[in-house]
């Protein structure tokens, strides 16, 4: 009886250990979402268009700063960089 009793417990423990990694990695969820392929989809439909919209304002706001400072350089009149640069800076420009 004593054994059981002890198992019983063991098992009990064993239980909730499993209950609390499931829990902690989102199993569960995981789970739900594979079952359900039209939730999935949608999910990651929306996380392409996030990530998509991130890169694009990111690599405008990096290219502005870029050009800013090039403007900057072209400024102080270095003579062989200045040249140089200036040339690149009117190329963005007239894209613009």
């Amino acid at each position: 009886m004593f054994r059981r009793k002890k198992l019983e417990k063991q098992l009990t423990q064993e239980i909730e250990q499993l209950n609390f990694s499931l829990s902690k990695n989102n199993i569960l969820d995981l789970a739900e979402l594979l079952g359900n392929p039209k939730k999935m989809l949608i999910r990651n439909f929306m996380a392409g268009i996030s990530k998509g919209i991130g890169i694009g304002i990111g690599f405008t706001i990096l290219t502005a700063i870029l050009v800013y400072i090039l403007q900057r350089i072209v400024a102080l009149n270095i003579p062989v960089i200045g040249d140089y640069i200036s040339d690149i800076v009117k190329i963005v420009e007239t894209k613009l």
